[in-house]
């Protein structure tokens, strides 16, 4: 079943019958309907950088969630251990299952295109500098206790189609050289089905890893959330 499909499900505002779970996939849910939303909110500032992008996301998720999903706050750059951040995080309130002091999802935000050519693959990976989102996740720099994190892509040029093939053809190269980001990389970290939203505008897909630094769990499932934020294109007019 699509995210969408799932739109209408209503929310509590009780979270200990909730299993782990089904807490996360429900905050995906959640963020992948306000994302469209976001993009369009008449008051939102037009701001194309990452730095000003990430803190207004989490503005309005964190607003949005008081009324509408009551079951968790937003919170931005959330620390990870040294000086690395996350850029969004969401914690459960009122809940058994997780402590006041734990995240149930985190979610790394990343512009696509990046902001410049040396950091073009930076989605995936940053090399040595260790900047990519894909690849925080599997070295365990970024949340090291969490089974299913999450990815935001502001698609800034181009379409949602464009980047899930250009994505999938970066790691299918990375999986045929010897890399020196600190991972393995293999066709099975590739992005699965682009799931496309052609009224909202958004697009999610999901890719499964295996984990190569210091992590509770080996395993790692990463749901990729698109927004486009550049305008639609005008449609001709028919004389």
């Amino acid at each position: 079943m699509s995210l969408e499909s799932r739109e209408q499900e209503s929310f509590g505002t009780i979270t200990s019958g909730i299993d782990k779970g089904g807490l996360v996939l429900k905050t995906i849910d959640f963020v992948h309907r306000q994302l469209p939303k976001w993009r369009d909110d008449p008051d939102r500032p037009d701001e194309r950088s990452e730095p000003m992008l990430n803190p207004q996301l989490c503005s309005f998720l964190d607003r949005r969630a008081r009324d509408d999903f009551p079951m968790v706050q937003f919170s931005h750059e959330e620390p990870q251990g040294g000086h690395r951040t996350i850029d969004i995080s969401a914690r459960a309130i009122k809940s058994m299952t997780y402590s006041a002091y734990e995240a149930c999802i985190v979610l790394e935000c990343k512009r696509l295109p990046s902001p410049s050519a040396d950091r073009e693959k930076e989605y995936v990976t940053g090399g040595k500098k260790k900047s990519g989102g894909i690849q925080r996740f599997r070295l365990g720099l970024h949340a090291a206790s969490l089974q299913v994190v999450g990815m935001i892509g502001y698609v800034q040029k181009e379409s949602a189609q464009h980047w899930h093939g250009k994505i999938n053809r970066w790691i299918s190269q990375l999986s045929k050289t010897t890399t020196d980001d600190g991972c393995t990389w293999s066709d099975r970290d590739k992005l699965g089905i682009l799931e496309v939203d052609t009224l909202r505008r958004t697009a999610n897909s999901r890719s499964d890893h295996i984990r190569t630094g210091k992590s509770a769990t080996s395993d790692l499932t990463i749901h990729h959330l698109w927004v486009v934020m550049h305008p639609p294109p005008r449609r001709r007019s028919q004389k």
